[in-house]
């Protein structure tokens, strides 16, 4: 029998009926799933003005970013064109949190004529800002507290050779360019880095965050970043969010008390809202002996979900076919011409070419990552959404993949 974590049926739907439907690969996500983490997260911050701003970069489909408006929360955005989605799945420009690294200026004002919050990333984007829109536009900090933190160092933001931020080493320098051109400074950010488990991280952040804001007397809110991390195997431990929302909102309400008033906190969750809620549904299309083990061969890779290779992230899988089938040892591999093992000595239900596995925990950073590497297609993306199966992308077909190349005479 399939285990219950190795669910058939999403909401009554079956995967194997999606799978017909729409074709493999296929992304599928559990829009229930989604509404239940944020409703999570609202009860562990209960005792604070929380404002939950969703990290649109985990999975940015317009259909998904309706979804957690419908919640009542925002978003936050890291690219101009993320602030743009998020203005068509219905977000209020008063919604948007814009959080940009290193781009060019231009963006930066095309988000401030949208009217956005925009997050301040270095010295010189303040200097920038502040000569060209003085006190007229309010702004936020983005601080990096030096803390090292995160499951994998290239999703670790926070330290002090990231690019990050604006080092807090550097406060005396932020606040005479903010006293220079008398720029609104109304919020605080860090974010220390992805798949972190201990509250202590964050109230380590919260600290930084609480010293530093005591110099910025209109602020409105501080903001924690995200960086929650989801269980991606058995006994795999993930953030306690009661735990860490308890902590980090009395050391909050604390600190609102010192500071005079009453601010808001904002998360910015991404993994932790949709990671759990999707699946990537393939079809084996190959079983392949050989001397020394088996390996299935499916219709997808690196290039629908690189995080294996990218990250050495695990996700689990299963046989959604022949669950009941001995157990075996495989190599799950991708059809890109490249090593892209996707899962690495796995026990699964005896595989046969056409059998359908699904991979787990594949919501978050999955189509995000997703590229036409080997000119292969993206997949379809469908939500299930009380209790019915929808299309919320279409299968991408060769027109495609070439609709932007111009071809010369030659």
């Amino acid at each position: 029998m399939t285990s219950p974590h190795h669910p058939i049926q999403i909401q009554e739907v079956s995967l194997q009926s999606i799978a017909q439907e729409f074709g493999t690969p296929v992304y599928v996500y559990d829009g229930e799933k989604i509404v239940n983490q944020i409703k999570s997260l609202q009860a562990a911050f209960a005792t604070v003005p929380l404002k939950i701003k969703y990290a649109t970069k985990a999975l940015s489909n317009i259909s998904i970013l309706k979804l957690v408006k419908k919640t009542g929360e925002g978003i936050d955005a890291v690219s101009i064109e993320e602030v743009r989605i998020g203005m068509l799945a219905g977000f209020e420009a008063s919604e948007i949190m814009y959080t940009p690294s290193g781009v060019n200026f231009k963006e930066v004002q095309e988000a401030v004529e949208l009217g956005v919050m925009v997050n301040l990333d270095s010295i010189s984007l303040m200097e920038d800002f502040g000569a060209l829109y003085g006190g007229t536009v309010a702004a936020c900090i983005r601080i990096n507290p030096h803390i090292m933190a995160g499951g994998n160092a290239k999703i670790s933001v926070g330290h002090s050779q990231s690019k990050f931020g604006i080092s807090i080493q550097q406060l005396p320098e932020i606040l005479d360019v903010v006293e220079k051109y008398k720029i609104k400074i109304v919020g605080l950010h860090i974010h220390t880095g992805s798949d972190i488990l201990d509250a202590e991280v964050f109230l380590k952040g919260g600290n930084v965050l609480f010293e530093a804001a005591m110099s910025f007397p209109d602020l409105k809110f501080l903001d924690f970043g995200g960086g929650f991390k989801v269980a991606y195997k058995a006994g795999d431990p993930a953030t306690d969010m009661e735990e860490v929302g308890t902590k980090v909102s009395a050391a909050f309400n604390e600190f609102c008390e010192k500071y005079g008033r009453k601010l808001e906190l904002w998360i910015e969750p991404g993994k932790f809202l949709v990671s759990e809620s999707g699946y990537l549904i393939v079809e084996a299309t190959v079983v392949k002996n050989t001397p020394q083990l088996t390996f299935v061969g499916v219709d997808s890779g690196l290039n629908h979900l690189i995080r294996p290779m990218m990250y050495d992230a695990f996700h689990d899988v299963y046989n959604l076919s022949n669950p009941a089938g001995e157990p075996k040892p495989y190599h799950v591999v991708g059809y890109i011409c490249e090593t892209d093992t996707l899962a690495k000595d796995r026990m699964l239900a005896s595989v046969s070419k056409g059998d359908l596995l699904v991979f787990k925990n594949a919501g978050a950073y999955g189509i995000s990552m997703s590229s036409n590497y080997n000119s292969r297609l993206r997949p379809a993306e469908v939500l299930i959404w009380e209790g019915k199966a929808h299309l919320i992308r279409k299968r991408e077909e060769f027109e495609d993949l070439i609709k932007n190349q111009v071809v010369i005479a030659i």
